[in-house]
This record gives C-alpha cells, structure tokens and sequence, in this order.
C-alpha cells in the first residue's frame, strides 16, 4: 500500500522525545483532532500517560465513546483489499509476537503513519474501526459525532507552547544553583500542578533540541532474490557510513525479494533510498554490460570492486594535529550528536516497531575474479557520489 509520513500532529504540539504513541497518533490523524487532546482524553480514560502505549481496551473504549464502529479482521493479511474505502483506524498484529501490536490510520488505502507496516509481511488485522461521519472516499478526516470541541477544552496552540514555556522555566529555576531552597520547592510544586492539570510529564517537556525532536522513520528498498549479493549489503553500509551517518540498516527476505530496511530522521532515510537504488542500477547495469551480470562470477567482483572504490573521507582522528583547534571541536560535535541520533534511531526502531538489530557474518563467495574487481575499483573511484540536501559529514571542515 501507499504510504505518507505523518506524526498526528505530535511535532507540532510540541511533543518531544522517544515514545511508542501509535494510538495517540492513529487516532488524532483519523479524527482530525489536535494530537495533545487525544493524548489528553485517552489519559483519562486510561488513567496513565499514553506516552509509552493504550492498552487495547481502553483504546477500544475510546474509540466506542467517539461512536466509531468495529469490525473484526478475521486474522486476513493488512492489503488494501482487506478495508474499506474511506478513515479507517486498523489494529494489527503478529502471530508469532502476541504482544507486539500496531495501531496505524489507512485513508482511502493509503497509510498514514511514521513507518509502512503493510512492509512487514506477518502483520495480520485483528479487527478495524470506522466512522459514518468519515465513511465516504475522502482524504480530509473530520472529527467524529462524539469528540468534544467545546470552547473549554480545545487549547490553541499558541496556548499549549505557553505551558511549555513555564514548564520549562519553572524546571530551570529548579535547577538552578542561584535559587533559594524556597524557590525550587516552589518551582517544582508549580511545575508538579501543571503536569498533571496538562497530563504530561518530564519527557514531554523536554528542549533536547539535539535528539530529542529529531522524527524517525523506516523505509524499505526491495531488490530481486532472496539472497542479497555481497556489494548490496556493502553499499547500504557504505551509504549509512560516508554519506548519512545518523541512519541505520538491516535486510530481510519477503517472498522472494530481499528487503534493505533504513531507519532513521526522515529527510535521511528519504534521500538515502533514493541514493542507494541509483547507485544499484548504475553498478548493476555497468557490470551487466561488461561482464553479462552482477550477482555471480566477474560480474560480482567487479560490482564489489566498485563499491570498494567509491570515495572515502577521512576519519576525525586521522588529521587532528593539523587542524585549528576549532575545527576539531565542531567535528567532535558533529560526531557526538551523530552518535546520539543513532542511539535514538535504534530505540526507536525497537520501541516504536519491535524490531532488535542483530549483526551477523556470512563466509563469502568462493569464486573471485581480481582483475575483475581492480576494474570495478578504478570505475568506483571515479564515481561523483552525492545526495541531495545532504548532512554534513564527519571530518568534513
């Protein structure tokens, strides 16, 4: 199925940090409502922060007071054919992982989440919810019959940033040395009310701007066989090395193609598929044309030659001596915060799509042909590789 990226309005209402908020996020994109409300109400009615997850029967009982009607999934695949035309709010399921569930929005057969669920084969509907007043083929969801929208409890959103602005100022007179014992047991009394009236805590009102705003996401690139060619499994590893070295990587088989799965800020996931599937049908296509194929024989050497040789840059530590003091300390920078979206990318990944990077070591091909790979190394190294809107990258001045 079709996929759009979309938060639920999460970024926007100020939100901030790592949480696994499917629900939250599922049902202000299917409602219309602003994403802090629903957060709001579903707190309520689960009489806990919704920040890490909704039990399925207070989500149930949520979406049964907005007078959303389920229907059972009967355990069929999550393919457009299985749902309805029109907002419809899917919970979905693994088999083999009972507890690992999913909440997503599908409008009009297109996914509207931060990640493609319709990517993992094993997901199975559990059961779906829809609403007359968003029954019709549209791709504008309004709020349902019973959401509440009087003037009292919607909160603007220049209001809501007025909370965090005094969260936050409360939270840095509470920590603050210069303050009197009084001050910061009065700080953080205020603070205390606050959070509760708003149903927030600590990590909502986070100003991490270095990680903890950074939006993830996770794409799929198929390639044909159910076996990746070594130069494949190089080439994605290169890309999230040399070019974007805040997103990660892992494959997968799906029927008989191979999926290279990237996860990581959107914009670098975005551009990093774009850049690997060019890159593949270039060194495919030139070691087709030399050598009548790229996945065995002289025509995987030469493709793994080409990958070998596309350019390198230098590593932070390999000049330090010669570089100005500031421009060591600005990599050291640019390194730290990259180490750190890396971290929270793999939190992510398993938080949001219970998924675990393991590392495994193949043995490699018998057959190898040097002059083959020699060939493909001189035409790498002459290979432009850049991406558009690209990061900076390490050791770069």
């Amino acid at each position: 199925m079709e996929f759009i990226w979309n938060d639920g309005g999460r970024a926007a209402s100020g939100f901030v940090g790592l949480t696994g908020d499917c629900v939250t996020r599922s049902i202000a994109i299917a409602t219309g409502t602003s994403y802090r409300d629903v957060y709001r109400e579903l707190g309520e009615v689960s009489n806990k922060t919704p920040r890490n997850g909704v039990c399925t029967h207070h989500s149930e009982a949520y979406l049964k007071q907005l007078r959303w009607q389920y229907t059972s999934g009967r355990g069929l695949r999550f393919l457009a054919d299985s749902l309805p035309k029109g907002v419809v709010v899917v919970h979905l399921e693994m088999p083999t992982r009972r507890r690992h569930g999913h909440f997503c929005t599908v409008i009009d057969h297109v996914i509207h989440d931060t990640w493609n669920p319709s990517e993992e084969p094993d997901y199975q509907i559990v059961g779906y919810w829809t609403c007359a007043a968003t029954a019709s083929e549209t791709t504008l969801p309004c709020p349902a019959p019973g959401s509440s929208q009087n003037a009292e409890q919607v909160t603007t959103q220049k209001e809501f940033d007025k909370i965090l602005h005094r969260l936050r100022a409360l939270d840095s007179t509470a920590n603050n040395h210069a303050s009197t014992e009084g001050e910061k047991r009065n700080a953080l009394r205020m603070m205390q009310n606050l959070m509760l009236r708003h149903n927030l805590s600590r990590e909502d009102i986070s100003d991490d701007d270095n990680v903890e705003s950074v939006c993830f996401t996770r794409r799929a690139c198929p390639v044909n066989g159910r076996r990746a060619c070594a130069w494949e499994k190089w080439l994605a590893a290169y890309l999230v090395t040399e070019i974007f070295p805040m997103i990660g990587w892992y494959y997968g088989v799906k029927g008989n193609r191979t999926l290279f799965w990237f996860y990581g800020p959107v914009e670098d996931v975005q551009n990093c598929i774009t850049l690997f599937r060019e890159l593949l049908l270039t060194i495919a296509t030139a070691a087709q044309l030399q050598y009548g194929g790229h996945s065995r024989g002289s025509g995987a050497s030469y493709a793994e030659g080409y990958v070998r040789g596309l350019p390198r840059h230098h590593s932070p530590d390999d000049d330090d001596a010669t570089q100005p003091s500031e421009v060591v300390s600005e990599t050291a920078l640019v390194h730290a915060r990259t180490m750190a979206v890396q971290d929270a990318a793999r939190k992510w990944l398993r938080l949001e799509c219970g998924v675990s990077i393991v590392t495994t070591y193949g043995s490699g091909r018998n057959q190898h042909d040097p002059a083959a790979a020699d060939r493909g190394k001189r035409h790498g190294a002459k290979h432009d590789v850049t991406a558009e809107n690209g990061r900076k990258r390490l050791g770069s001045s």
